[in-house]
């Protein structure tokens, strides 16, 4: 019997199907014969996983690009990315005569705050330019509201769109509410997508912990394969585990994501080198070449 290491991951956001990986791996028990005690920590409301990893209180947090460069730390370190999707602004289609005539729009938001205000605008802008009209800032509202986006929409009619959107939850959403929708993501917009999450940890406890963590992503490679080739399973775990009763909505949420699954997880640099230019170009965080590369060497 091979010794047990205890390795404690935190998730970005409540439980949803981007997480279908790890609970692949504490659901069939992969994690456990490979020799991993794996605690899934889900936050209950807004959580700081990187001041839990600074302080070693965990072993390896669940992020998007954009907070791993607005958190940076010298130690920090991401193992890979797991999963990547269509992210952006989801405008009502009856709306988008009103944003290309440069007429004042709403859009409801769950982070009204004004860096993240920005990066709606901007990718309105760069869709704007590509599309041959221009829009000005202070035409574009952003409303504080919750994440519950289609509903948001479906309530309050002076509402022209939704922005921190991911196509696998609002685009599938949206889709079976019989919405009338333009997904403004980077395919319609030419900005890098950022819709991703990355697997981090530090220095020191990748030191520490080496041999386990290269074990976790091994495994959890082979839990991707796992969900992506048999797909009832992976729905079936995903209702067992986060205890939730099976509907046609979240059916159709989970086929979604497995296509965005990503294998295999490792370190890549090259990835976000885009992002990470347009961040600074739009003044929301710059990082030199030396920090920049440091967040992918293990």
């Amino acid at each position: 019997m091979q010794p047990t290491t205890k390795l404690t991951l935190t998730l970005e956001w409540f439980l949803n199907p981007d997480h279908l990986p790890f609970i692949a791996g504490v659901t069939t028990g992969a994690y456990e014969q490979a020799g991993l005690d794996i605690t899934i920590i889900e936050p209950d409301d807004h959580y700081d996983g990187f001041a839990e990893l600074q302080n070693q209180s965990i072993d390896l947090h669940v992020n998007e690009p954009i907070h791993l460069f607005e958190h940076y730390a010298p130690n920090l370190r991401a193992l890979g990315c797991f999963f990547e999707t269509d992210g952006g602004i989801l405008m009502q289609r009856a709306s988008m005569d009103k944003l290309k005539n440069n007429q004042p729009i709403r859009i409801c938001t769950p982070a009204a705050e004004e860096k993240t205000n920005r990066i709606g605008f901007e990718i309105l802008t760069r869709y704007a330019k590509k599309n041959g009209f221009s829009i000005s800032r202070d035409n574009v509202s952003f409303v504080q509201k919750d994440f519950y986006h289609i509903k948001n929409l479906q309530e309050d009619p002076s509402l022209d769109g939704a922005w921190l959107c991911f196509y696998n939850f609002e685009g599938v959403e949206a889709t079976h509410e019989g919405l009338e929708f333009e997904f403004i993501d980077q395919h319609l917009s030419p900005y890098p997508n950022f819709s991703a999450l990355e697997i981090l940890t530090t220095d020191e406890i990748y030191s520490a912990k080496k041999d386990a963590i290269d074990t976790f992503i091994q495994v959890t490679n082979q839990m991707t394969e796992l969900c992506k080739n048999e797909p009832t399973t992976a729905h079936r775990m995903y209702y067992d585990y986060s205890k939730t009763e099976a509907d046609a909505l979240m059916d159709a949420i989970i086929d979604n994501t497995l296509g965005r699954l990503i294998t295999p997880i490792k370190p890549d640099a090259n990835k976000w080198e885009e992002l990470r230019e347009m961040l600074a170009e739009i003044d929301i965080v710059t990082l030199t070449d030396e920090q920049y590369q440091s967040l992918w060497a293990l």
